[in-house]
């Protein structure tokens, strides 16, 4: 089975490891000094954590998983909400030319995730207006709504 890898620098390896266990539904396959990794069946991949200077944040501009359909996106959003994270949905957002329906994420060092579905072609490269599209939240905790890294998704 092939996957993808995304190799991450946290500077909290347990608040990450907490974050990614409830991203995802599971545990850590491997769990050592400094280090993580999830084997994830679905979506395949294989994330692995490596702990980073104290206090930095992981710097990404953002992370995304693509699902099928509208439901999985609304079924995402209930997951994560009951897992206690705060999310941030978006519906018909216009971005990386293709209309989206998303929710978003924050992990503990920032890092936005988006999970997401293409409903339509777009376009339009640009988001719309008040989309966080390729550009994630700069904080939850905050609502702002400025870029978090230059650059982008698409």
């Amino acid at each position: 089975m092939s996957r993808v890898q995304l190799a991450l620098r946290v500077s909290d390896l347990n608040a990450s490891v907490a974050f990614y266990s409830k991203l995802f539904g599971t545990e850590p396959a491997k769990l050592r000094d400094g280090y993580a990794n999830f084997a994830i069946a679905e979506p395949p991949l294989k994330l692995v954590l490596l702990e980073g200077a104290a206090g930095e944040a992981t710097r990404m501009d953002h992370l995304g998983v693509e699902v099928e359909t509208t439901e999985a996106v609304h079924a995402a959003t209930a997951r994560l909400g009951e897992a206690g994270l705060t999310t941030d949905v978006e519906n018909d957002a216009t971005c990386c030319y293709a209309l989206q329906d998303k929710v978003w994420v924050h992990g503990p060092g920032q890092e936005p995730w988006e999970v997401y579905v293409v409903k339509a072609d777009a376009d339009s490269l640009a988001k719309q207006q008040g989309s966080t599209c390729c550009t994630g939240l700069a904080s939850a905790d905050t609502g702002s709504k400025e870029p978090v890294a230059a650059g982008g998704c698409c």
